[in-house]
C-alpha cells in the first residue's frame, strides 16, 4: 500500500486473524465428520470452509460427498468446537498489543455468528476491543465473498471504503475486500497456514503491520 493514504479504519477478520482458532475449527470437523467416512485434510478444509459461512460449508459437503449435514450433525459440531475452544484457544501472537495501541478506528467482520464469535472474544480475552465495532455475517444478506459485510462495516463506521484497510486470511475474505474496493492484507500468522505460504506483502506476524502503518499507532 505504500504511496496509499493512511487507513482510517482497519477492518479485522476474526477467525485466524483475531483468533488463531481455523486449525481448532478443522479439529473439531475431523472429529464431528471421520465417524460418518468423510476425511476431511487440511488442503480441503482450507478451499472449501475458510472463512465461509455455515451454509457455504453444508453446500460444499453436499456438492463434493453428497453428505447432508442435518440439524442434529450441526450441534454436535457447535459442541465439540465450543468445548474445543474453551481448552485450547488462543488470540494470535501479538494481536492484543496491536490492538492497544491502534489510533484509528478499527472492527471486526466475520463469517461466523453473533453467538460463536461472542463466545470466542470472551475466551480470549478480547471482547472488550469490540463492543459496538463488531459485525458478523448475519448482518447481511450475502456473507462472504461478497463485499456486503465489509461495506456495512465502513458504513456502520462512517469511513468510505477507499479509506479501509481489511486484514484478512481466507480466499473468500480477500475477494471481499477486493470487491468492497478496499485495502487489504493477507495474514499468515495462524496456526493453519503455513509461513511457506506468505508472499513479500503478506503479514506473518504482527509486529509487520507496526511496521509498514507506523501512523496508525
Amino acid at each position: 500500500m505504500g504511496g496509499k493514504p493512511v487507513p482510517q479504519l482497519v477492518i479485522f477478520d476474526c477467525d485466524g486473524v483475531l483468533i488463531d482458532s481455523e486449525i481448532l475449527s478443522l479439529k473439531a470437523w475431523q472429529d464431528v465428520l471421520a465417524p460418518h467416512g468423510l476425511i476431511i485434510s487440511q488442503t480441503y478444509f482450507v478451499e472449501r470452509f475458510l472463512g465461509k459461512s455455515m451454509a457455504s460449508v453444508v453446500n460444499s459437503l453436499k456438492q463434493d460427498f453428497d453428505f447432508d449435514l442435518d440439524d442434529s450433525l450441526n450441534d454436535t459440531f457447535h459442541q465439540r468446537l465450543q468445548t474445543i475452544f474453551e481448552h485450547e484457544l488462543h488470540p494470535t501472537p501479538g494481536i492484543t498489543e496491536v490492538l492497544k495501541r491502534l489510533t484509528v478506528p478499527y472492527c471486526l467482520a466475520t463469517s461466523s455468528s453473533p453467538q460463536r464469535t461472542r463466545h470466542a472474544l470472551e475466551t480470549t480475552g478480547l471482547a472488550s476491543f469490540f463492543t459496538d465495532n463488531r459485525f458478523t455475517r448475519y448482518d447481511v444478506t450475502r456473507g462472504k465473498p461478497a463485499p456486503d459485510l465489509f461495506l456495512h462495516a465502513a458504513r456502520t463506521m462512517a469511513v468510505a471504503p477507499e479509506h479501509c484497510l481489511v486484514i484478512e486470511d481466507s480466499p473468500a475474505g480477500l475477494q471481499a475486500a477486493d470487491a468492497a474496493r478496499m485495502h487489504k492484507l493477507r495474514y499468515l500468522g495462524a496456526s493453519h497456514l503455513p509461513d511457506s505460504l506468505a508472499g513479500p506483502s503478506d503479514l506473518v506476524h504482527w509486529q509487520q503491520l507496526q511496521t509498514r502503518f507506523a501512523d496508525i499507532f
